[in-house]
């Protein structure tokens, strides 16, 4: 494989309860590896179909924020068609049309070129599914 594209995955596991999950040291750790002083694009890409990857501030309640707005926007009730797993998982399948499966960054000089309070996250709002993958491609 080309050294101007590196790949790796990540194994997350999120548990029972829906999540906010912060991915950017992850990230870091990656890029440092894999492209020291190098600029170009790191691709975030969770290969889920109940599953986004989102950038925004955490710790502050942002995460929270997040989620409360899930919850207000797609509530898990019996309103959806999609019906296996526990109720209201329908809409766990519409949440990557909010929250993309993917996020393309800038990487300037081997480091991740985020505002100051971002943060990459793994929206996951599951239950059913407590293992994620989430693949990690920085291509320059």
């Amino acid at each position: 494989m080309s050294d101007s594209f590196t790949t790796t995955v990540l194994n997350i596991t999120t548990g029972t309860a829906e999540t906010v999950t912060d991915l950017t040291r992850a990230c870091e750790e990656f890029l440092t590896r894999t492209a020291p002083g190098r600029d170009g694009l790191l691709n975030v890409f969770v290969p889920h179909a109940t599953a986004g990857i989102a950038v925004l501030e955490t710790g502050a309640g942002s995460d929270d924020d997040l989620l409360a707005a899930v919850h207000h926007l797609l509530p898990a009730d019996d309103r959806w068609q999609h019906r296996h797993g526990s109720p209201g998982h329908g809409r766990d399948h519409v949440l990557p049309a909010l929250v993309p499966p993917h996020a393309t960054l800038p990487v300037i000089g081997g480091r991740l070129e985020l505002g100051t309070w971002q943060s990459v996250c793994l929206v996951d709002t599951n239950r059913d599914n407590a293992s994620r993958q989430v693949r990690l491609t920085f291509l320059g």
